[in-house]
């Protein structure tokens, strides 16, 4: 007997008892489809936080003003106004391994277009901004650094600011009033979409920082030249520790902290931020994913089981046929032939479902579908392989009847 008869064989046996052998299947098709659904959700998140870092740009580090404390209380984040302009660019013109230092200062605007009005945020900034977040101007043109030094009153809108005031997706050239005071649009901002706290980064402004300090954002940042962050991009993914060791001695030396005291002011790695949560993410997959391969060793069990009811069932079967010529591997193959046939069956049906279900898990938790190959590759073979290895024994226990005792079997 070939292989093809044998399949014959083990496609009849199977048809005998369809709903014993979809039950059977189940926990490999469970398996199957939970392992791609679980690696597909993780690549899913990865994905986002890869989408999160390319809108927030890459190689970032943001220095932001210090906290202190007052009879035991925090006054909170950014309590002690000690970052200034000349901070940044010391930063930028004294550490090798910074590409662009942007200072910034930030206040809320009313933006107005004839009978249209719009609340926002708006930013003071200086050209480096823009290299540092990797964020252009199209349609119009990102403001020079001629425009910052004379207080240029020009301005850069995001997406959504456009949206609500201006029925043209094209304003560059329009005047436009924040806070009382005209602007000329002089370009509108790429789309960038949401921050990974859901804020729209396209409901924004930029002018000027010097501007934005005397005509725009009031009394409040006139005093000095303080700062409310600066954002500092490193030339590369691997300059990024030394350059914010490299900006925390600068700082210190330059607001003249002593040995032991507490920095004034703080440091946050944006891109280590970012990348612990997708860690986070790939561990949770990964541990979910072990959680789900459980099923396939338990749909194996259930095929071993089965298959050794179906050998018991079929002992007068089996002795016939040895007794009309089968040989031992005649046997061995058709009953390894089911039980392979079982778990492939199962792999293809829990395929399917996994994906729709990474389909519809995707959705509900508005991630990127991403369903690798791979991993679709080797849930289908882990099923041929739990065939196989539970299925050995059962096949190997009818191989080995004795074909007299077999016959005499009740």
């Amino acid at each position: 007997m070939n292989y093809l008869d044998s399949l014959g064989a083990a496609l009849r046996a199977l048809r005998v008892n369809i709903l014993r052998s979809v039950l059977t299947t189940l926990g490999i098709i469970i398996g199957v489809a939970a392992v791609i659904s679980m690696v597909a959700i993780g690549a899913g998140a990865q994905a986002r936080v890869d989408e999160v870092i390319g809108s927030l740009g890459s190689n970032l580090i943001i220095i932001l003003n210090g906290t202190t404390t007052t009879g035991g209380a925090s006054l909170g984040s950014g309590a002690v106004p000690t970052v200034t302009e000349d901070d940044a660019y010391a930063v930028q013109n004294e550490i090798p391994e910074v590409l662009a230092a942007a200072p910034m200062i930030r206040g809320p605007g009313q933006v107005v277009f004839g009978n249209l009005n719009w609340s926002t945020i708006v930013y003071g900034v200086t050209a480096e901004y823009f290299i540092a977040r990797e964020w252009t101007a199209s349609p119009g043109r990102i403001f020079s650094p001629e425009e910052n030094r004379g207080a240029a009153k020009v301005a850069l809108l995001g997406r959504t600011v456009v949206e609500n005031l201006f029925s043209d997706p094209n304003p560059v050239g329009r005047i436009i009033r924040i806070n009382r005071t005209p602007f000329e649009v002089v370009g509108i901002m790429e789309e960038k979409g949401q921050t990974p706290m859901g804020t729209d980064q396209d409901d924004v402004v930029f002018v000027p920082l010097s501007t934005a300090r005397k005509r725009v954002l009031g009394q409040q940042h006139l005093g000095g030249r303080i700062v409310s962050s600066v954002m500092v991009k490193a030339r590369s993914s691997e300059s990024i520790g030394p350059a914010e060791e490299s900006i925390r001695q600068l700082l210190r030396q330059r607001h003249r902290l002593r040995p032991g005291q507490d920095d004034d002011f703080r440091i946050r790695n944006l891109s280590q931020i970012l990348e612990a949560r997708a860690e986070s993410s790939r561990t949770m997959t990964f541990l979910l994913a072990a959680v789900a391969s459980v099923s396939l060793i338990v749909g194996g069990i259930g095929i071993m089981n089965i298959m050794l009811v179906s050998v018991t069932e079929r002992t007068r079967e089996i002795g016939l046929r040895m007794a009309v010529g089968a040989r031992r591997s005649d046997i061995l193959a058709q009953f390894l032939i089911e039980a392979v046939t079982l778990s492939l069956l199962g792999g293809l049906i829990g395929i399917i479902l996994g994906l729709s279900g990474s389909a519809a898990l995707a959705a509900a938790a508005q991630l990127p579908l991403v369903v690798g190959l791979q991993s679709v590759l080797i849930a289908f073979a882990f099923s041929a392989l739990v065939g196989v290895f539970f299925g050995y024994y059962p096949a190997r226990k009818a191989s080995r009847l004795n074909p007299i005792e077999a016959l005499h079997y009740e």
